[in-house]
C-alpha cells in the first residue's frame, strides 16, 4: 500500500505543478481549477492510503519479491452473470434525469431504483414455503 500512496502523492504534486503552469500560460480559470482539484483529490487518496498503511502495517504487496499466494485470497462473492447492477445504473440515470427535467420522472426513477436494488439484494435468497418455523 505504501507504493500506491506515494504514487498518488507524486501524482498530486504533478497535478498541482501542471495546474499552476497551465494557469500561468492560459489565464483560463475553469481548466486550471479542474486540474488543481484533480491534484486535491489525488492528495486525499494519498493521505488515506498512507494513513491506512501506518495503521494496518506490512502488506504482501509491499514486498518486491512477494508472490500472489501471500495475499488474502477471499475478497467476497461477486456474481459474474448478474444483470442487476446494470438495472440499478439505468434506474439511477432515470432518477437523475428526472431530478433535472420533471418531478414525475424523478418519482418513477426512485421506484425503479427501489425495485432494482431490492432485486440485487435478494438475488441469491431462496424462500422455502414448506419449512417449519424453528424457535
Amino acid at each position: 500500500m505504501k507504493i500506491g500512496g506515494w504514487l498518488f502523492f507524486w501524482g498530486a504534486a504533478f497535478y498541482f505543478a501542471v495546474g499552476t503552469i497551465y494557469y500561468f500560460f492560459t489565464k483560463e480559470p475553469v481548466g486550471s481549477t479542474a486540474i488543481l482539484l484533480t491534484g486535491g483529490l489525488s492528495l486525499l487518496v494519498a493521505f488515506y492510503v498512507l494513513f491506512t498503511d501506518k495503521r494496518i502495517g506490512y502488506q504482501p504487496e509491499d514486498n518486491y519479491d512477494g508472490e500472489i499466494s501471500e495475499a488474502e485470497s477471499d475478497y467476497g462473492f461477486y456474481s459474474p452473470q448478474s444483470w442487476w447492477p446494470m438495472l440499478v445504473a439505468g434506474a439511477a440515470a432515470i432518477t437523475f434525469v428526472g431530478f433535472v427535467v420533471t418531478p414525475w420522472i424523478f418519482v418513477m426513477g426512485l421506484g425503479f431504483v427501489i425495485f432494482s436494488v431490492t432485486g440485487w439484494l435478494f438475488e441469491y435468497w431462496k424462500f422455502e414455503r414448506n419449512e417449519p418455523v424453528r424457535h
